[in-house]
């Protein structure tokens, strides 16, 4: 099965398989099943073209993919152009939301190496 470009796997259950469109998560997966009144255990190799046409007709009304990359970015974008705090906040590579920064944050800091003292080890004479 092919959405939006992107092959959905066949031996995972269609709510999971959903999950990898960008901008669908397990929440909405499951909203557009009840819509197409598909069960959400059902694999995509055993959906049928009918079932497949009823998907493929409530994700294209929505925002996914690449126009929902396009739409983030400009916002951040937006955001920096502003020099908001959020947008200063994204310039630094600094989390946006709020989280401490003085211990954890590795994910958008990267990794940091302790120095010590920068002190040598004197000889003994």
């Amino acid at each position: 099965m092919r959405l939006l470009g992107i092959t959905i796997p066949d031996d995972k259950r269609l709510e999971i398989g959903l999950t990898t469109l960008f901008g669908v998560g397990r929440s909405r997966a499951q909203s557009i099943l009840k819509e197409a009144g598909i069960e959400y255990g059902k694999k995509a190799k055993d959906a049928s073209i009918e079932d497949e046409n009823k998907i493929r007709a409530i994700i294209e009304a929505l925002t996914l993919e690449g126009d929902l990359r396009r739409e983030v970015t400009s916002n951040i974008r937006r955001l920096k152009d502003l020099k908001s705090y959020r947008g200063m906040r994204h310039m630094r590579n600094l989390p946006v939301r709020g989280q401490r920064t003085k211990t954890n944050a590795r994910t958008k800091r990267g990794v940091r190496k302790t120095m010590g003292t920068g002190r040598k080890i004197a000889e003994k004479t």
